[in-house]
């Protein structure tokens, strides 16, 4: 038999307090080679980014893509830029001035007979009450047209001298917006001519250029008065 190796017995709790701080306990596999947290934040990252680019060669020639300039508008342009955005803003909120119907492509306006031209602006700028209203907005023509006359009817017999009619814009069709040269042609031609002082576009607030205002007259014009001239003729 082979000799038992000699057995080292602590007989009292001193001498395993002395034993513990004379051994040196290894340092666990898993930390042994981590880097100090001082030596990450040494290097300034310009070395990191050339350390990470060792080896890397420019793109040279026509692939190459040079460096996009963003050119800025001097100060002083800006500045006025700005000045002139905020008091459109301004105008707009105090004075709804800033976007005009009337200056639109879209916008329509009519006079009867011997009506002055100023009437269709007054018209326009909501000078005068409007009282009933009739939406058209998605009818096809032949329905839209059976309600408009019963709605003109209706105003001319209850004494309402303004009204708006809703026909859309028109966006949607693959030419001019068909509702709302219909609507034109019904105030201009055919019986209801002679009952229309004027028509224009709505206001915004209205509908813009999906609406019309129209001036009716208490009566219709007679053969008399077509006859008669604006400044002359009998009163």
């Amino acid at each position: 038999m082979k000799p038992r190796k000699p057995c080292h017995t602590l007989k009292s709790f001193e001498e395993l307090i002395s034993a513990l701080d004379l051994t040196s306990l290894p340092l666990d596999r898993h930390f042994k080679h981590q880097v100090p947290e001082e030596k990450l934040t040494s290097e300034s990252e310009e070395e990191l980014f050339q350390k990470e680019m060792e080896g890397v060669k420019p793109v040279s020639g026509k692939r190459r893509i040079g460096k996009i300039a963003k050119v800025e508008p001097a100060e002083s342009f800006k500045e006025k830029d700005d000045i002139e955005t905020l008091k459109r803003l301004e105008h707009l909120i105090h004075y709804g001035t800033g976007f005009n119907v009337a200056d639109t492509p879209e916008y329509i306006e009519g006079a009867g007979y011997h009506i002055h031209p100023e009437i269709t602006k007054r018209l326009h700028r909501g000078d005068f009450s409007i009282q009933a209203h009739l939406d058209l907005h998605g009818l096809i023509v032949e329905e839209a047209k059976g309600i408009f006359d019963q709605f003109m009817k209706w105003a001319v017999t209850y004494g309402k001298t303004g009204v708006l009619v809703i026909h859309g814009r028109g966006l949607s069709s693959p030419a001019e917006p068909v509702l709302k040269g219909k609507v034109v042609e019904w105030l201009t031609h055919g019986s209801w001519r002679k009952w229309v002082v004027a028509y224009s576009s709505a206001r915004k607030c209205d509908g813009g250029a999906g609406a019309t205002y129209v001036l009716l007259r208490q009566r219709p014009v007679s053969k008399r008065m077509k006859k008669r001239r604006v400044g002359g003729g009998k009163s």
